[in-house]
């Protein structure tokens, strides 16, 4: 009896579907799916998203005042004096950012951490810039740092570890009240709760 041949790999396929599980949320099927829809369906759409990619990589970087990404030095946020620099928010990621943004509650400044302090990862305070944010916040003009980290437990410790480091320098430091659900992160809060913990905010 005979048997059917193995099927012959294709290295490049392997590597395509190897980036995509790089994705968050997808496992080994949805980014073999995913690439074999990129192959026969639409070859166009996958050089606009490599084409997208590639220019993203070389043009975005962080902006010097707050670190999250943007293509120039100071990035829109920051570079708008329309924007109220006696509050800092500090958020974990420019999601979370873009989420308080959304309610249109918050007209301040930002800091994105680009991530929270997790020891058994061995992410540590440099590794989410703490000591940028220690740099950022001598300038004379902020009052007030709103701690919107999320209520998980390394967002807990990360705002924790934030309101010890900058509570020497005399500033008023608040945390967004418990309108966010305990285990939220805020990319996918409703934007009417983000509006009431950022208006019920408290001490830290």
């Amino acid at each position: 009896m005979s048997h059917p041949p193995a099927q012959t790999r294709v290295p490049s396929l392997d590597a395509l579907v190897e980036s995509l599980r790089a994705l968050p949320g997808i496992g080994p099927k949805s980014a073999a799916r995913l690439a074999f829809h990129l192959l026969q369906h639409d070859r166009p759409g996958a050089a606009r998203l490599s084409e997208a990619l590639q220019h993203a990589l070389g043009v975005i970087r962080r902006c010097a005042r707050c670190n999250t990404y943007t293509e120039d030095e100071i990035c829109g946020t920051c570079a708008d004096p329309r924007r109220d620099p006696r509050q800092l928010c500090v958020v974990e990621s420019p999601a979370d950012l873009a989420a308080v943004e959304q309610t249109l509650t918050y007209k301040g400044l930002y800091f994105v951490l680009m991530g929270h302090l997790s020891p058994l990862d061995g992410i540590g305070p440099k590794d989410i810039g703490l000591d940028l944010l220690q740099r950022r916040v001598v300038d004379g003009e902020v009052e007030e740092i709103i701690l919107a980290t999320n209520f998980t437990n390394e967002g807990e410790a990360t705002a924790h570890a934030i309101a010890q480091t900058l509570r020497p320098l005399d500033l008023r430091i608040t945390r967004l009240a418990r309108g966010v659900p305990a285990g939220a992160e805020l990319e996918y809060v409703d934007l009417g709760t983000i509006a009431r913990a950022l208006v019920d905010r408290r001490g830290a």
